[in-house]
């Protein structure tokens, strides 16, 4: 299974990205739970990894859009000087 591509989290709605990081991090929660339980549906190392990145893409979504808002709400320093 390869890794999660960075174009689909762009791809999502601020409600569905937010959405998406609550569940990630859920998953992430019940795979260590899981594993810290030694319960017989065993969690395979690789899912660690890809929720972790998955977690780290939504994010930095997040972040970016954050940064965009407040960049368009600020006027830039040029045209004020003027």
């Amino acid at each position: 299974m390869p890794l999660p591509k960075i174009a689909d989290a762009r791809a999502l709605s601020d409600e569905e990205l937010s959405q998406e990081i609550v569940n990630a991090k859920r998953e992430l929660f019940n795979l260590r739970f899981k594993q810290g339980t030694r319960q017989e549906d065993q969690a395979k190392p690789h899912e660690f990894k890809h929720l972790k990145h998955r977690i780290s893409q939504l994010l930095t979504v997040e972040r970016e859009r954050e940064i965009a808002n407040q960049k368009a709400a600020t006027p830039s320093s040029d045209t004020a000087e003027e």
